[in-house]
């Protein structure tokens, strides 16, 4: 069975005002105290958010226990220093980011100029390990159709600097905007990808090979397709939903491949405006179908990509689980509805954090 392990990253927030805190450091410097594993918890681009990562699981109920528990960890963390902790993919209320310390996080700042200052957006990445780099580029030809479905389930930033965007993920908007970011072409075999990656970091415009952006990669540091598209998701339960269904994409693709079954041939172009789609609609409106490339309607592109998977979920025994949870997404909405329901009935962008607050720790 693969392994499987997920990477959040989270808004610390006040918590009388709801709006993002440049306290990062000093919530690292509490786990550091507590006893926390060294690798648990990382600074990111901004002070005003915090990474956490999991270690590799091979069973979803240990996944869902882990996530819980570092959530829960920031979150007293958090809690002493006067802040919360936050599942956003965005912060809804208006906030001038803070640029964190070191020659990296400069380095950005001085080569992407405002690009890097409006950065502050939150993702969910998931590793799922691959026996090779063969292999693992046989997976990223052949989910590449998919992953605007997992970006408009995990769809958790209607909101900007107190605006409603009309997006459901504005955060890959955004994202968007640095140059290495988004779909890919197909690639011949691992060295082809190896060698586009070194092009790109030739060109001078990316530091080294961890600002190849890709809406999913080969990880430079551990032995995993990193599917990197979803924002963050509100309830721990979401994440693990996504994380069953990549775990379910990637095993289905590496099947494919060993059959000798080709890669579906989409444009790089055609996958950007599905993806536009998808941050567009959420699972509001109309999604384009990954494998005819033509409107559909959210929920019939969302079981096409369950359907698609059910055979792997199947055999790593979590299809019952993967379905109670998506329709319970299907149902009650992802985070971008549930921020959106919010706003409508109380018109207040202060009360749509203190909601996602009481919501980022709830129990799978």
């Amino acid at each position: 069975m693969r392994s499987v392990g997920v990477e959040e990253e989270l808004l610390l927030v006040d918590q009388e005002s709801g709006e993002p805190t440049a306290l990062s450091q000093a919530v690292l410097a509490m786990a550091s105290r507590d006893g926390d594993p060294d690798d648990a918890f990382e600074a990111e681009l901004h002070r005003q958010q915090l990474e956490f990562a999991t270690s590799p699981q091979e069973e979803m109920s240990a996944l869902a226990r882990e996530i819980v528990r570092w959530r829960e960890a920031a979150a007293q963390h958090a809690e002493t220093l006067g802040a919360a902790v936050v599942a956003l993919a965005t912060s809804p209320l208006p906030v001038n980011p803070t640029i964190g310390t070191g020659p990296r996080y400069q380095w950005l700042e001085e080569q992407f100029g405002l690009t890097t200052q409006e950065q502050l957006t939150c993702g969910c990445h998931v590793h799922v390990f691959v026996e090779s780099d063969e292999e693992g580029v046989a997976v990223l030809n052949r989910i590449r159709p998919w992953l605007s479905a997992l970006l408009a389930l995990s769809a958790n930033s209607p909101f900007w600097q107190g605006r409603n965007t009309d997006y459901h993920s504005y955060r890959s908007r955004v994202w968007g905007r640095w140059p290495s970011a988004g779909p890919v072409e197909l690639f011949d075999d691992a060295a082809a990808y190896h060698e586009q990656t070194r092009a790109m970091v030739a060109t001078g415009a990316l530091l080294d090979k961890g600002m190849v952006y890709f809406d999913a990669r080969l990880s430079d540091t551990y032995p995993t397709v990193e599917v990197r598209i979803s924002d963050v998701c509100l309830e721990p339960s979401m994440t693990v939903l996504v994380a069953m269904l990549v775990r379910g994409l990637v095993e289905t693709a590496a099947r494919e491949w060993r059959a000798g079954e080709a890669p579906v041939p989409h444009s790089v172009a055609v996958l950007r405006l599905a993806s536009w789609r998808a941050a567009r609609s959420g699972l509001a409106d109309e999604l384009v179908h990954p494998l005819l490339m033509e409107p559909a309607p959210a929920r019939s592109v969302v079981e096409a990509l369950f359907a698609h998977v059910r055979p792997a979920l199947e055999d790593t025994g979590d299809l019952e689980t993967a379905r109670s949870l998506l329709d319970r997404l299907l149902r009650d909405g992802n985070g971008a509805s549930v921020q959106r329901a919010v706003f409508e009935r109380d018109g207040n962008l202060r009360e749509v954090v203190d909601e996602c607050v009481r919501r980022t720790a709830r129990g799978v």
